[in-house]
């Protein structure tokens, strides 16, 4: 009969697949390594059995411990699946970011998960990476794994990830194309490919937010580059040990809006559902094209199951609250189609100035229309108060119509964005738009901006 004794040894021998809609324009052969195969359904299973194996050899890990890690998710996933096996307790920290069902999944298999704030600095005692110290410290029998400096994690893709593509492409591996977080990955594959041939090239894809690049370029770690991104599994604000960059060629860096377009495209063009990090590589991946030659082999590892991500890339309403679906905006009615139902908030001229301070601290707005039994006759903005209150602090009790501004200006639904835009200046931060049935809409700055690519 041929079966596992467990499920850790399904781990690895994951597929080479040929890409071919989405890398078109690439003149050369394009495999993907498909990690989603683990049981875990990522690359990281690979380095967590390593990494607790090393660790129970050396004594750094005693039966009945608690492995304690501040991971994305995926490694957290492959510690909690080693953990069940050998009888371990797990306490994952992990970031604010990171996508609910990345913590949904740790729960679902025993871990216990404790969530930071991402955008913190990493020697912040709020930051994952200090709670998880903070954490091990604390807790008896424990053990902090440390996957951003812990070798194992690079010793495990150079063991067990680098030669199986090498033997998958019979050795005729050109490039290897790969995004970075802790660095295992791409150390260790990149290790054991250039100690095959060393004429092999190795590429990371970066983030905008990350400090990889422009140290790789440089040597110069620059704080300035450190922002908070939403692209979840690649780039750092921090050097990882296993990191080696002298074994990468480049690295390319990719934007969020990018990452998650190409996350979708690799669905719907090559029916392979797979992570966030998967579509920075083929963003990077065609950001790299000069590179390539139509003899040349390339394969780029696609990290994760696109399951993770569910409620985040894979949602419409989730890109389009961050602006990241090409949707076709050209008139009034684009801007407020998505919420075209909700009911337009408007004051009374014989209201008080503090009825109009509430409405805007209830429904958190800044431009409010003023109505009279006649139509609309007026409006008010949080500016506006705040000048009139500065002049007079009695305002609050003094009627609307004493401090109310011009009426905001009505277009129709069919109003270009160009003549809407037109309409804003430093007097009048609205546009009224007729719904046609009696109702009106409004639109403010910011969903002209929101609705700006």
């Amino acid at each position: 009969m041929d079966f596992s004794n467990n499920i850790l040894e399904t781990i690895g021998n994951t597929p080479l697949v040929k890409l071919n809609k989405i890398v078109a324009e690439i003149d050369a052969l394009v495999l993907a390594k498909v990690e989603t195969f683990n049981p875990g359904n990522s690359v990281k299973d690979r380095m967590a059995v390593k990494m607790i194996e090393d660790a129970e050899a050396d004594g750094r890990l005693k039966p009945g411990g608690t492995i304690i890690e501040g991971t994305s998710g995926n490694t957290g996933m492959g510690l909690a699946l080693v953990a069940i096996i050998k009888g371990y307790k797990l306490i994952c920290v992990i970031s604010d970011k990171q996508s609910k069902e990345k913590m949904d999944i740790l729960r679902a298999v025993g871990a216990k998960v404790v969530v930071c704030p991402t955008n913190v600095e990493p020697t912040d005692p709020r930051s994952y990476y200090s709670v998880s110290k903070r954490l091990s410290e604390e807790t008896p029998n424990s053990w902090y794994v440390n996957q951003y400096d812990n070798l194992s994690n690079s010793l495990a893709h150079y063991e067990q990830t680098g030669p199986e593509i090498w033997k998958q492409t019979e050795g005729k591996i050109t490039h290897f194309v790969v995004g970075v977080g802790t660095g295992g990955t791409i150390s260790g594959v990149g290790k054991y490919l250039k100690e095959k041939n060393p004429n092999i090239k190795i590429w990371g894809i970066d983030t905008y937010g990350s400090v990889f690049k422009k140290y790789h370029e440089t040597g110069i770690f620059d704080e300035n580059e450190i922002y908070s991104y939403i692209t979840e599994g690649i780039g750092e604000d921090i050097l990882p040990k296993n990191v080696d960059f002298s074994l990468i060629d480049g690295f390319t860096k990719v934007t969020d809006k990018d990452a998650a377009v190409y996350t979708r495209k690799i669905a719907l063009e090559e029916a392979i559902f797979v992570g966030n990090s998967a579509g920075a590589c083929i963003k990077g991946l065609l950001q790299l094209k000069e590179h390539f030659k139509p003899e040349d082999v390339v394969v780029v590892l696609f990290h994760d199951s696109g399951s993770r991500y569910v409620g985040k890339m894979f949602n419409d309403d989730w890109m389009r609250e961050r602006g990241f679906l090409d949707e076709n905006v050209t008139k009034a009615e684009d801007v407020i189609k998505d919420h075209i139902d909700k009911e337009l908030i408007v004051v009374r001229t014989e209201e008080l100035v503090s009825h109009a301070i509430e409405r805007m601290r209830k429904y958190k707005i800044s431009q409010i229309p003023v109505v009279d039994i006649n139509g609309f006759v007026g409006s008010v903005d949080e500016t506006d108060l705040f000048r009139s209150y500065v002049a007079d602090k009695n305002v609050a009790e003094k009627p609307i119509k004493e401090v109310m501004g011009k009426p905001f200006p009505i277009v129709r639904l069919g109003t270009s964005i160009e003549e809407v835009s037109k309409l804003f200046t430093k007097e009048n931060d609205a546009v009224l738009v007729d719904l046609e049935n009696g109702n009106h809409h409004i639109i403010t700055k910011y969903d002209i901006i929101g609705a700006i690519k």
